[in-house]
């Protein structure tokens, strides 16, 4: 479609239910790993990736239930169980890559598929890596896998992103929050998704100031 035309001058009226943005729901979807407790989110949109998530977060060993009334998904994960995200379950979502900053904070290791199984020339996640060496860790990749491990736990340091990455800063974002020290990062991007994982953030117990 090469154009649009709107024709008459008819009054618009109405009522709209605004969805939620599936951009702030990623990241913090993969933020509750961080904790042990019960989480409620609401008005999550009703999107593939975010069926994705939560199923991801499900093999993780995350109990979740969804009240699709009242558009509620309380997520416990108190008796997380794995630290892998594995190929087959998330080579749909370029967002999985956002579970390993939790996880390698929470349990000093994870194993997480490339997004889509790529190399990091088609869909780059070495921001991420080179961030988290500054935090302290370890690690490699075979067949399209990332084996990272922090023995000593997640250390702070300062990070200057090279080029701006949304998901990047999501993702050390996260994975600082639970650093011992303190982190400052620089070159971040600034969208409005990124501002809503902070305030989820510091209503989780965080100190993050920006």
């Amino acid at each position: 479609m090469k154009k649009l035309v709107v024709l008459g001058a008819t009054k618009l009226k109405g009522q709209i239910k605004i969805s939620g943005s599936k951009n702030a729901s990623l990241p913090i979807l993969a933020a509750t790993l961080l904790s042990n407790q019960k989480i409620s989110l609401t008005n999550l949109p009703r999107v593939n990736d975010i069926k994705t998530m939560l199923s991801l977060l499900s093999f993780l060993g995350s109990k979740i239930k969804i009240n699709k009334n009242k558009s509620i998904v309380e997520i416990d994960n108190s008796k997380i169980s794995k630290t892998i995200a594995p190929y087959d379950l998330v080579k749909t979502m370029r967002g999985s890559i956002l579970v390993l900053g939790p996880l390698l904070a929470r349990f000093q290791k994870a194993k997480c598929s490339m997004p889509g199984g790529c190399n990091l020339g088609l869909r780059p996640i070495d921001i991420h890596l080179k961030a988290l060496l500054r935090l302290g860790v370890k690690y490699k990749i075979v067949k399209g896998y990332v084996y990272a491990k922090a023995p000593n736990g997640l250390i702070g340091a300062k990070i200057k992103f090279p080029k701006i990455s949304v998901g990047a800063t999501e993702n050390i974002i996260v994975a600082a929050s639970l650093a011992k020290g303190q982190t400052i990062l620089s070159n971040c991007a600034i969208e409005p998704e990124i501002k809503d994982l902070v305030i989820f953030l510091n209503k989780m117990g965080c100190r993050i100031t920006g």
